[in-house]
């Protein structure tokens, strides 16, 4: 199969896949400028940056590469609209976002010509989201690691959406290899975005622990926990998890009130920081992708997009 470029507004990607953005501080700029070099499109996941933190990661893509570098927020965190609109002011190219969205966004990127890409898992969110200025969405179903918005699978989703809107659709949630590409094109989707993949590449900026926990990790060492956001997340068995199912309790040390809604159960920034600084994983929350166990090396952005491309053409 020969893919089609990726058009969102007014940006084009040669190569229709985009990096997801995994917090906190995993997709950082060398891997957003890994894949915008490559021709996709590379994210920064901004969720638990500072304002500052995110600007210099914007400016330090920048340097790194040509091409097309986005930044992704999450809507539930409380410093959503300063980490947004100081993205727009650096010039970034698109903003995505997930676990919601508001009439706001769509008005920052419209004054700016900078399109926004809001996550969504149904064909009724993906209309309401182009009724109010939604230039593509990602379509990301239960296959996908982090926060999850729905218990259905991405395959079933993707044709409903096609058929709802006339904005770009990105399919994302489990898509490991190219053979995932080449069946979301096939059920309608214009491009795909893989998170769990580039976070075991040579790139990421996850722990070398991190990035091993999933190239050694079984399908069964997927699981699902409730998260203080209020949805659920999937990530891999640790013993962190051990001990939050226990209910022997994880007691909040310093919260600085960094979402807008926390159950308090347990400091979810502070545990996906672990997750990329040390690889301690008493204290680590380790989000991936239900097909995590298919990656078996770390590799450079490169390669994998080699390999992506060799298997896609191969179909």
């Amino acid at each position: 199969m020969k893919l089609k470029a990726l058009k969102i507004g007014n940006l084009t990607a040669p190569i229709p896949i985009v990096q997801g953005a995994m917090a906190v501080r995993i997709s950082t700029a060398p891997l957003a400028a890994a894949v915008a070099q490559q021709g996709g499109i590379g994210v920064i996941a901004g969720t638990g940056m500072r304002i500052d933190e995110l600007r210099r990661e914007i400016r330090k893509a920048r340097e790194m590469a040509k091409g097309i570098i986005g930044v992704n927020v999450l809507f539930a965190v409380r410093e959503f609209a300063k980490l947004v609109l100081a993205a727009i002011e650096e010039g970034i190219d698109l903003v995505f976002s997930g676990a919601g969205f508001s009439r706001d966004m769509f008005s920052w990127g419209r004054d700016k010509n900078v399109p926004i890409v809001p996550i969504v898992s149904s064909d009724r969110l993906a209309k309401l989201a182009e009724k109010m200025g939604a230039s593509a969405v990602v379509v990301e179903g239960k296959e996908a690691g982090g926060h999850l918005g729905t218990e259905r699978s991405v395959w079933d989703i993707i044709p409903e959406v096609k058929g709802a809107v006339k904005i770009p659709v990105i399919a994302a949630g489990g898509i490991i290899e190219g053979r995932d590409v080449v069946e979301a094109v096939k059920l309608g989707a214009d491009g795909v975005q893989m998170g769990t993949r580039f976070a075991a590449s040579v790139e990421s900026n996850a722990s070398e622990a991190f990035k091993k926990l999933y190239v050694d990790s079984k399908r069964e060492d997927v699981v699902l926990i409730k998260s203080p956001v209020g949805l659920p997340g999937r990530g891999l068995r640790s013993p962190f998890i051990d001990r939050l199912e226990s209910d022997l309790g994880l007691p909040i040390e310093n919260c600085v009130g960094c979402l807008k809604r926390c159950s308090r159960d347990f400091c979810i920034m502070d545990a996906l920081v672990n997750a990329c600084r040390d690889g301690d994983f008493n204290k680590a929350l380790i989000f991936s992708g239900e097909n995590v166990y298919k990656i078996s090396e770390i590799l450079p952005v490169k390669e994998i997009f080699r390999r992506l491309l060799k298997e896609i053409e191969s179909c």
